[in-house]
């Protein structure tokens, strides 16, 4: 697969990667229920009364594991993951596989997360030191490429980037060589821009602000991941699969509520890259990569077949004349408005 290299850290990256926030859950709408235990949650997380409750997961491990090694055996050899994600299963998931074909895990680069649990977000020191032991255990990775800031939104930036709150724990990991490189990985996008915009960070994952119906990255996110050569990861970048595969009724997109127009323009899309022979989805991801800064794609994959059809949309070769039809088509749709 085509790579692409991530900003100033100079690692090279396949433009499609594996999101595993899904990974191992045979039922796209059993998918959509996995972090409902966050609904209500205010600006620290869970109501003390909800502190120390276990979470169920909806993630099966021996289909995620084959998940995982599809995802690399077809080339998405960059693996996104958070301590959140599957409240924990998620990693020992990517952690099994990995040890089941080591083969497999000396060709793929593994990224995590620190700030935010299935308990809460807590971006001090001490708790980004305790987070980063517990994510190598489930990972059985000692070192890693890039440690992401996770979900930093609604506290001040400078308890996040303190000396000795998250980032100053980054940094002390990345002096003891448990990190090469630190990122942002923030749900909202503004969060997001105003850590990109400090220059601090060398990577960002990127949901909810780049697709083909969502242009918010293009305000403040591009233009100073450009200033500060900060490598982009975008995920969502098929909206909840809606851009893979069209609209479908009775489907749940999980927090995402597309409106008629957003819909049939969608399917409009989706009209023009059959007329080319195009997979819409193979649009959708390689779009994102003809901007020079952003790097990779990380959509979900449940299953083996997602990582596959995934992976195999990073290899289509789309000519240039469907980019200048696309282009017009390409559009903003505001969230709780159009969509």
């Amino acid at each position: 697969m085509k790579t692409e290299r991530l900003g100033r850290t100079g690692l090279e990256v396949p433009i499609v990667g594996l999101g595993t926030g899904f990974i191992g859950i045979a039922d796209p709408n059993r998918a959509a229920t996995e972090y409902d235990f966050m609904d209500g949650w205010d600006e620290d997380g869970p109501a003390r009364s909800d502190e120390g409750v276990a979470r169920s997961s909806n993630m099966e491990g021996e289909l995620g594991v084959a998940t995982v090694h599809a995802a690399i055996e077809a080339g998405s050899t960059l693996i996104d993951t958070a301590p959140l994600y599957g409240s924990g299963n998620s990693e020992s998931i990517i952690g099994e596989a990995l040890r089941q074909r080591p083969g497999l895990a000396e060709r793929c680069t593994v990224t995590t997360k620190v700030g935010q649990t299935a308990d809460g977000r807590d971006h001090s020191y001490d708790a980004v030191m305790r987070q980063v032991d517990e994510s190598r255990q489930r990972l059985g990775i000692d070192a890693f490429d890039v440690l992401y800031i996770h979900d930093a939104m609604d506290i001040p930036i400078e308890e996040v980037m303190g000396k000795d709150r998250a980032l100053g724990a980054l940094r002390r990991l990345q002096d003891a060589g448990v990190t090469r490189f630190v990122g942002t990985a923030t749900n909202d996008p503004h969060t997001n821009a105003r850590y990109i915009e400090t220059g601090e960070f060398d990577a960002a994952v990127v949901p909810e602000a780049l697709s083909l119906i969502n242009q918010l990255a293009g305000d403040r996110i591009l233009p100073a991941a450009v200033r500060h050569d900060v490598g982009l990861v975008i995920a969502t970048p098929v909206e909840r699969g809606l851009l893979a595969t069209g609209p479908v009724d009775g489907v749940n997109y999980l927090a995402r509520s597309f409106s008629r127009t957003c819909l049939d323009h969608v399917a409009a899309i989706q009209d023009l890259c059959n007329g080319h022979g195009v997979p819409m989805v193979a649009a959708a991801l390689q779009w994102c990569t003809r901007h020079p800064q952003v790097a990779a794609t990380i959509p979900g994959a449940r299953v083996p077949a997602e990582a596959r059809a995934n992976a195999r949309a990073g290899d289509v070769d789309i000519p240039e004349a469907f980019w200048k039809e696309l282009a017009p088509f390409i559009r903003h749709f505001e969230a709780d408005v159009d969509r």
